[in-house]
């Protein structure tokens, strides 16, 4: 399963240590502006070497369109691109080799395939996010056209967390900040507690907040293709994701029917709307015309510069200190895949949603 979406589809390929990653978008609707500088200002986003907190991989990321593009437009074929690695340090993973990481895909991988590239995780490294984010780049591009828009932010680390939720924050400057947070003081604090953590060689968690804005009635279907199980399918298909919530979510559990359904009413443009959006912009699995908003729960990285306990292909008990360069905490990176997945999933639905009617 490499591809995935019904109508913009996206298949990748590549590995962390190969020579490119790249993809085939197809389904992007003809016509549509291509701007190359935000193509690559997304992948900038997610690019390792950004700040002192992300890994020190030195990648330019720089994304090469091969096809599906005329004069500045999308043509509705197939758009093929890449990104070539240029700053591999496969020896760092030699000691590797012969060994299980703790909580990577290693042991799985060896299992169902019977081999594995242990350069940095292969085809399991967070470094093939690299395609989603082009696509979603894409996917973006075309949303603009409808007036949908998708923002993530970083709304905790560890245990530091933002205390209202997203209504309350100026989302415009979460990229002001390397945690991209959009409250300044918590993310001054979140940064000193990655960078306590890296210190000590080890890795901390967090979570993503999500907001779509602008999604009309109606995408979603009301059986197995729900709009908030195909956002929770494409969120926890993501490296280190670990859970998915939307709307009220969990939280939720402790009300009563009577604090949580969402009333009906007429808004100033005499338009249908709800007095409070408990639902997170879904009703039924289908969208309906609320801010659609969801947070999702990543782990700490697994890779830890310190000594661990493992076992080797023989099943023999030994130790490994992880070498290389990898992140403390993956959520300032993950923020744009978090938008890239989201918007790739609505612009399919979105699609999917025009064809039925």
């Amino acid at each position: 399963m490499n591809t995935t979406g019904r109508i913009f589809r996206l298949t990748t390929f590549g590995e962390s240590h190969g020579e490119a990653i790249g993809g085939v978008v197809d389904g992007m609707p003809a016509g549509i502006p291509i701007d190359m500088d935000f193509i690559q200002q997304e992948l900038n986003r997610r690019r390792p070497g950004q700040s002192s907190i992300t890994t020190a991989r030195n990648e330019a990321d720089q994304v090469e369109l091969l096809s599906g593009v005329f004069e500045g437009k999308s043509t509705g074929c197939p758009i093929g691109f890449i990104v070539r690695n240029t700053n591999q340090h496969s020896n760092d993973y030699d000691n590797m080799r012969q060994l299980f990481r703790p909580s990577h895909a290693d042991y799985t991988y060896t299992q169902k395939y019977g081999l594995r590239d242990h350069r940095g995780g292969g085809r399991s490294s967070a470094r093939i996010t690299i395609s989603r984010c082009v696509a979603g780049a894409l996917a973006k591009l075309a949303l603009r056209q409808i007036g949908i828009q998708v923002t993530a932010y970083t709304s905790q680390v560890g245990d530091i967390a933002l205390e209202n939720d997203y209504r309350q924050y100026d989302l415009s400057i979460t990229e002001s900040n390397a945690i991209r947070c959009p409250d300044q003081q918590k993310a001054q604090e979140m940064i000193e507690l990655i960078q306590q953590v890296k210190a000590e060689g080890d890795t901390i968690g967090g979570i993503i907040t999500c907001v779509i804005k602008g999604c009309p009635v109606g995408l979603g279907e009301p059986e197995f293709g729900k709009l908030h199980a195909q956002l929770g399918a494409a969120m926890l298909s993501i490296n280190a994701v670990k859970g998915f919530e939307y709307g009220a979510g969990f939280a939720g559990v402790t009300q009563r029917g009577s604090e949580q359904n969402d009333v009906f009413t007429i808004g100033h443009d005499s338009a249908v709307t709800t007095k409070t959006n408990h639902s997170g912009g879904i009703q039924g699995g289908i969208s309906n015309g609320q801010d659609i908003f969801f947070r999702v729960a990543f782990k700490p990285v697994a890779t830890l510069l310190r000594e661990q306990d493992t076992i080797d292909i023989n099943n023999q008990p030994t130790k490994l200190t992880a070498k290389g360069r990898h992140d403390a905490c993956v959520l300032p990176r993950a923020v744009p895949v978090v938008e890239a997945m989201a918007a790739i999933t609505i612009l399919d639905a979105y699609l999917v949603n025009k064809a039925v009617i």
